[in-house]
């Protein structure tokens, strides 16, 4: 299943922890760089769509554990990832990308999930 997440602009360091913590390594602290989308308000918002499994659904929505090969010195902060955590919205229907919420949609077309959250494409 394909995932497509956008993450509004204050939430981008807390979410990079989360893809840190949900995906393979240090480097997916780089999963939401660029605020190329843009909603009706003009808030900014990073993107990022990605394959998953059934699992990673259960996972996002469990307590967060910390990977194995984030030792001391931590590169993780996980209360940062607890809080991008906290506001992860998952929809398999369309739902209006917001600032206070890392809104990830289902769908196979990524672009499409994008403009479902009522996002548009801006230069960077």
């Amino acid at each position: 299943m394909r995932i497509t997440v956008a993450c509004p602009r204050a939430l981008r360091s807390d979410a990079n922890n989360l893809a840190m913590v949900m995906a393979f390594g240090p480097p997916d602290e780089l999963t939401y760089g660029a605020l190329n989308w843009q909603d009706a308000d003009g808030n900014l918002y990073a993107a990022a769509s990605f394959e998953v499994g059934p699992e990673w659904i259960g996972a996002a929505q469990s307590p967060l554990a910390r990977p194995e090969w984030d030792t001391e010195p931590y590169t993780i902060s996980m209360a940062a990832a607890a809080r991008a955590q906290a506001a992860l919205v998952f929809s398999v229907d369309p739902v209006p990308a917001t600032p206070t919420s890392l809104t990830a949609l289902a769908g196979e077309n990524g672009l499409a999930a994008l403009c479902a959250m009522g996002l548009l494409g801006v230069a960077p």
